[in-house]
Order: structure tokens, then sequence, then C-alpha cells
């Protein structure tokens, strides 16, 4: 049997692939040298992913160079993510994948960040100084990870030239709702050839009406989350709900959750107007339990469309939280320290290339689990102690220095 190849191997190997992607965005050496040892950093398993702590995984005394190249260093973060898009789709594209649109929030204190203001956070759970970032990710069966973002720039930072400069916001830059910034999100990323057949987002973007209309056109698939009082026809959502009989409804799994399978009721009202290969509907989700919440999706989908494909996607849209949620505590999507416009971009951009190579570091190293094991029924000589090299939560190490060759990944 082949010798199994290490995690350090692969990481090194992926690493590799990676830095072939950035280094051309980068004229100097130093700089290319930079954005490596700047990726390095946030997958390392320390605390906080801030200046001071990435100069010190990257060999600096001071924090000097890591500031430097987030604010001043000539490269452009949107050409490192159409980039990112490019890797994605290399890796986890599929026909089927599923584009999920959704907002976080980044806690602030001051009034200097770009965007910053006392706004609602959905992370949060309250009105709270904060930035909100609009994201975009991919999600198919062979991973998830993000694939765009824009910084959301309240009305009120828009018409205050002061703040705007002293940020360093581009003058054309303009006030845009996050439906709009989700929409050019996912119509750029489609016009870039990312293989996608749905759309999916909670309710701030699937209650506004130009964003479901945009997406008919193209044509797409969409699973859009909407309010109980959308209205459907001359009635609601809820009303339609309440009508269904119960044979309409059907238990399934809408995916994996952290708990296990998410099993619910679903129902599927058909609407009667077809479009050129193209039906609408409500999908209504209902929780198994005593309180037996609802949840109300519009579809916009192939005529035929299974009602299991159907809340397969709405469930997908769980996997840009677990993106966030990876982001955050293992990447230090949120660790920034930069003020600047540009400083945002350049480190969630990083952040995000950061959070897709460990999901294709992890992808990697599921096959080889999955080969391993068939090869262990046909050949049943085979140590099992070699399972050890396959056990990714438990290897996490010290902060790696720059003349490491294989150093230790850090996977949630």
């Amino acid at each position: 049997m082949a010798p199994v190849t290490s995690l350090a191997a692969v990481a090194d190997a992926s690493m590799a692939e990676v830095a072939a992607h950035l280094f051309p965005h980068f004229a100097r050496r130093e700089t290319r040298e930079r954005s490596i040892a700047y990726l390095r950093g946030l997958i390392a398993p320390v605390e906080r992913k801030n200046g001071w702590q990435l100069a010190e995984a990257a060999g600096d005394r001071t924090p000097d160079c890591v500031q430097d190249f987030l604010r001043r260093s000539p490269w452009d973060p949107d050409a490192v993510r159409n980039d990112l898009q490019a890797y994605v789709a290399e890796h986890f594209g599929e026909p089927e994948g599923v584009l999920s649109v959704d907002e976080t929030g980044f806690p602030k204190k001051g009034e200097k960040s770009a965007g910053v203001q006392r706004q609602y956070s959905g992370t949060m759970g309250r009105i709270d100084n904060c930035q909100i970032g609009v994201f975009l990710s991919y999600a198919g069966s062979k991973g998830r990870t993000f694939l765009d973002r824009r910084l959301y720039l309240p009305e009120s930072w828009c018409v205050d030239f002061r703040r705007r400069r002293e940020a360093d916001i581009p003058k054309r830059i303009t006030f845009q709702t996050k439906p709009k910034m989700g929409l050019e999100m996912v119509e750029a990323a489609l016009e870039r050839g990312i293989p996608a057949r749905w759309v999916t987002a909670d309710t701030v973007y699937g209650n506004d009406s130009h964003l479901r209309r945009a997406l008919e056109k193209r044509p797409i698939g969409f699973v859009l989350a909407v309010l109980s009082s959308q209205r459907i026809g001359l009635s609601d959502a809820q009303s339609v709900a309440e009508e269904m009989p119960p044979s309409a409804w059907r238990r399934l799994d809408a995916g994996k959750g952290s708990k296990g399978p998410r099993r619910s009721d679903w129902a599927y009202y058909r609407f009667p107007l077809l479009a050129e290969g193209w039906e609408k509907g409500l999908l209504i989700r209902r929780g198994i339990g005593k309180e037996r919440e609802q949840q109300y999706y519009l579809v916009h989908a192939p005529i035929g469309t299974p009602l299991e494909t159907l809340a397969r996607v709405a469930g997908t849209r769980w996997t840009i939280e677990c993106c966030f949620e990876e982001a955050k505590n293992d990447i230090g999507l949120d660790h920034y320290e930069v003020r600047s416009w540009t400083g945002w971009y350049r480190h969630i951009t990083l952040a995000m290339f950061a959070h897709a190579y460990l999901a294709v570091v992890r992808q990697r190293m599921s096959g080889k689990k999955k080969r391993t094991r068939r090869s262990r029924r046909r050949f049943a000589a085979v140590d099992d102690s070699r399972s050890a090299a396959y056990d990714l939560p438990s290897c996490l190490g010290r902060i790696p220095s720059p003349s490491c060759r294989h150093w230790l990944v850090a996977l949630a």
C-alpha cells in the first residue's frame, strides 16, 4: 500500500498552491513573502490575530511591517478576491452549488473605523457600535467557504466628507442597501463563472422584491426566507401555511447541524403561473416540538423540482453562519485593528483566503481518510496506529516560526 501522506505535507503543498494564486498580485518579493506570512499568522493557534501577534508569528520585533502591509503597500484586494473565487471554484465548484448571502457585525470602539456607528447587528442581537460586513459564500457537497465581501457604509457616512477622507473611503463609494450589495456580489460571481444553481438568504434579502426579480431574469433558482406577512396573491404566507392539508407535509432532513440531522416538517405551495421552464412557490418549514415554529421561503425553481431539493437548499443557508463562526474563532476575521476602508478589505480578503485554504486541506485529508479506510478493509495487516495521522482536530501546535518547513495547522 502507498505510504500515508501527513497533514504537514498536505498543508505545505496546499500553501504552495495558494502562493501561486497570491504572488502575481504583489510586485515586490518582500510583499509576496509578507502575504504568506500573514496567512500563516491567521491560521496559527494564537488567541488574537492582531498586529502584534501576527508580527510575532512572522518573526518581527514590532507590528510596523504588518500595519504597512495592510495600509500602504500597493496591492489590490479585489484582484486577490477574484483569484480566491477561481481557487474556490477549482476545489469546490459543482453544478448544484449554492450561493448564500448574509451579514455579520464587527464590534468597534470609537467613531474612526470606516462605516462604524450604532446600528443593529444580528450577530450580537442588539443595536451596538459596530461595522457591518455583507458576505457571499459558496457551498456544495465538497465543502463550504467565502467568495466575496462588502463593507456596509451607512448613509450618515456617505455625506460626512471629513470622516470619509480620514478613513480613506474612495469617492466612487455611494450608499447601497444590503440587498443591493448582496445582489451585486451574486451577479459578479456568476459572471466570473462560479458554478451555482441556487441562491439563498435570510429575510433581510428575501423580502427585497428588486433582488428577487433580478435573480429571476438571469435566471437562477432561489430559496429566500421571507416574513409571515409576505403577500401571496390576496393572502399572506402564514395564511397559506394554515390552509395546507395534512397530506402536504413531509418530514425531511435539511442537512447536518452541530447536533446531527436537522429534521423538520416541510410543505410546498406551487403558484399557478409558470414561465419558460420555471415555477414559483412558497416553501414552509415547521419545527418539530411543542412550539412548532414556522419559517417561510419564496421559491424560484426549475419546474418539477422535488421538495427534498428545496428543503436541502433552504438548509444550506446555515452554512454561511458556520463560515462566520469558523472564521471568527479560528482565522481572526474580526480581530483586525485597522480603521481605513482599504485596511478592512485587505484583512478580510486574506482571512477569507485563509478560510478557503483550511477548507481545502480538510477536504484533502478527508479524502485520504476514506481511501485509507477502504484500503484497511482490503489489507487487514495494516497497522491501526496510522489512523492518528488523520486526526485533524488534534493537529494543534505552537506558533510556527518563519523557518519552520512543516508548520502545524489548526482546524476547527
